[in-house]
């Protein structure tokens, strides 16, 4: 019995310890400081000061003066300006529409995957998440390099809008290249679900179906894509979320009109050090995360049944 709940506990202690120390803390910290007040110069105002004679901490909260260092205020800013309703708004609209792009790339390329033989399977595989084996940022400058405006695709492209007298376009800091380079960043988070999902799928269900004389469409559309749903739900999770809260990708591509509620928070955190504020956007963001996670989970589980 002790061996037994010792290989237990050696299985499941250090992911719950990982995920206590590195999610679970620095999220309460974020809750606590949401509700604190930001420093003279930046951070958040110290709760206690070093006392020179003695060189001991002294807290300055007491229960007569806790107000002057909690607050509210930090969350009704975030009601009292329309452009943070719009920010995450327009995130939500990057994503989805990402999400969706996504979805309508990797199906067939799932479906591809899945109905191969096992030699062509692998290497599709591979080449799937190849893009991996590279550093990320090196991924989005290169893109930055493709949509450039002396790039062969913008002089193409605007040579073609040319003949259709369409003036030249710059794709370059542009909503456009944010999400060109979104899908293609989260494209394999959607093909990888769907691939595995549709692997199992019985065959012999689509041969039932032309037996009952359903023609190609109606095979898919009443047996192959109901039975794939968890794995689009699970590819939607993990492309939508992700890029919900992306800031890297609308910073190096998007400008002024391509910029997502990520890059508000890290200019929070890094350029205006309003902690607190910074702390407040981060939780609404991560609750809509959570939220839409559990959404997912839930209808997935009910597809399934």
């Amino acid at each position: 019995m002790f061996k037994r709940n010792l290989g237990k506990w050696l299985i499941t202690w250090p992911p719950t310890l990982y995920l206590l120390i590195f999610f679970a803390i620095p999220a309460l910290i974020m809750v606590v400081a949401s509700f604190r007040f930001p420093g003279d110069y930046g951070g958040l105002l110290p709760l206690y000061h070093i006392d020179e004679a003695t060189g001991r901490a002294v807290i300055e909260v007491t229960r007569e003066n806790w107000r002057d260092y909690f607050t509210l205020e930090n969350y009704a800013r975030l009601t009292e300006d329309s452009v943070y309703l719009q920010l995450f708004i327009k995130s939500f609209y990057y994503a989805g529409l990402t999400t969706l792009i996504c979805l309508i790339m990797a199906y067939p390329l799932a479906w591809l995957i899945a109905r191969s033989n096992q030699k062509v399977r692998d290497l599709l595989v591979l080449l799937v998440i190849l893009p991996f084996w590279s550093n990320f940022l090196v991924r989005v400058y290169a893109w930055m390099i493709i949509l450039g405006p002396n790039s062969a695709f913008t002089k193409i492209t605007n040579m073609l809008l040319g003949l259709l007298g369409i003036a030249p376009q710059s794709f370059m800091f542009s909503p456009f290249a944010v999400v060109v380079c979104l899908v293609y960043v989260h494209l394999p988070f959607m093909v990888l679900p769907l691939y595995a999902n549709l692997e199992k799928h019985d065959m012999s269900l689509l041969d039932a179906a032309q037996d009952l004389g359903a023609n190609a469409w109606q095979r898919f559309w009443k047996v192959t894509w109901p039975l794939s749903l968890p794995g689009v739900y699970a590819g939607a999770a993990l492309v939508f979320i992700p890029a919900l809260g992306i800031f890297a990708v609308p910073d190096l591509l998007g400008g002024t009109d391509g910029i997502m509620i990520g890059n508000l928070i890290k200019q929070q955190f890094l350029e205006s050090r309003d902690w607190p504020f910074g702390s407040v956007l981060s939780i609404v963001l991560t609750l809509f995360a959570l939220g839409l996670a559990g959404l997912a989970a839930l209808i997935g589980r009910a597809s399934s049944r």
